[in-house]
């Protein structure tokens, strides 16, 4: 599969849920995360991801992630492909940096 790009204009971009609640900052797909899953399905995740929409997180990640966007701290969230693989997205702390990865790329 060849290697794709996601991009996002934080200034001015928005999904049918809403604005972008935080910066994505720069965006990384591990080579594993790649060859699971589509293009549309990463980028359907992370407009999900950045407007708040935390996904099939657990309570308690939900609750961390609505403080995190107070705070700047990291937010998670948990999706799976249309073939029901789960993966995760994961925004590092300060917003400068989100991973789109398999649980086993941990």
């Amino acid at each position: 599969q060849k290697g794709f790009m996601i991009a996002f204009n934080d200034s001015s971009a928005s999904s049918p849920s809403g604005h972008l609640r935080f910066p994505s900052g720069q965006i990384l797909i591990t080579p594993n995360a790649m060859s699971q899953l589509t293009p549309s399905e990463v980028l359907n995740a992370l407009k999900c991801h950045l407007t708040g929409d935390w996904g099939d997180c657990c309570p308690e990640d939900r609750q961390a992630n609505d403080q995190a966007l107070e705070s700047g701290g990291r937010v998670f969230s948990v999706y799976h492909s249309e073939d029901q693989h789960k993966f995760w997205i994961i925004t590092e702390a300060g917003h400068t940096l989100t991973t789109v990865l398999m649980p086993e790329d941990y």
